[in-house]
């Protein structure tokens, strides 16, 4: 009786430790994929921290070259009156030439 109880123990013993080692394994595989993950997750967050700087260099040279087009839209404005006065000016100084 003693001896088949130690046999019994042991057998309880031996598949105690084999589940042991399962569980440590499948343990070791979640440390591995989650490495994995802090890896990917890392490179990722590195990845939207230089697409949010470059959005705002982006942004920023937008922000110049509309100020640029307002200021161009001006410089045009104002060469149209002028070109629109020199054009009467030249009408009217043409104008008494040819009656005379």
């Amino acid at each position: 009786g003693h001896e088949q109880l130690l046999k019994m123990m042991e057998e309880r013993m031996m598949d105690v430790e084999q589940k042991l080692r399962l569980v440590k394994r499948l343990l070791q595989d979640k440390v591995n994929q989650l490495k994995e993950q802090l890896t990917k997750n890392t490179k990722a967050d590195a990845m939207v921290k230089d697409l949010y700087v470059e959005n705002a260099q982006l942004l920023k040279a937008l922000e110049m070259t509309e100020q640029r087009q307002k200021t161009a839209e001006r410089k045009n404005y104002l060469l149209e009156e002028k070109i629109a006065n020199l054009n009467r000016i030249v009408k009217n100084l043409a104008s008494p030439s040819f009656s005379s």
